[in-house]
């Protein structure tokens, strides 16, 4: 009989230790995840490939979904969402003061730079005006 670095766990699963092909967990080859790759192989190939990716990282593919709506809102800058709450009350709170800090700091920094652009433009106005009225001064007539 020949050794394997493969060992049954308490559920009956496989434990292949590091995971496969490096990607640092089991694999979760269930009956879901199988057909879910395959019909993205079918429909797409790029779609069974990031399946099969989803699967070697020891995922679930009914959690893939919740997943991908959490990083498109977090892409979009939506991350107050009713999917994002902890159930913590207290913590949700706390968070939900920290978004409105961090958007009171995002809107005087457009504040800011807003201010500085029309001072920009003021100052080179006035460097303007200075320059012509020095050619004026200079110019005979």
């Amino acid at each position: 009989m020949t050794s394997s670095t493969a060992t049954m766990d308490n559920n009956g699963s496989h434990d292949r230790g590091s995971g496969c092909c490096g990607f640092g967990g089991s694999a979760n080859w269930s009956v879901t995840n199988i057909v879910a790759m395959v019909i993205g192989f079918v429909l797409f190939w790029p779609i069974g490939l990031f399946i099969l990716y989803w699967i070697l990282k020891g995922r679930n593919v009914m959690d893939m979904r919740s997943h991908l709506a959490e990083k498109w809102n977090r892409f979009k800058g939506n991350e107050t969402t009713e999917a994002s709450g902890t159930g913590n009350q207290v913590f949700n709170e706390y968070q939900q003061t920290q978004f409105d800090r961090i958007r009171e700091i995002k809107d005087e920094i457009k504040e800011r730079a807003r201010r500085f652009t029309e001072f920009r433009f003021d100052a080179k106005r006035r460097a303007d005006e200075e320059e012509f009225r020095h050619f004026m001064d200079d110019s005979p007539s």
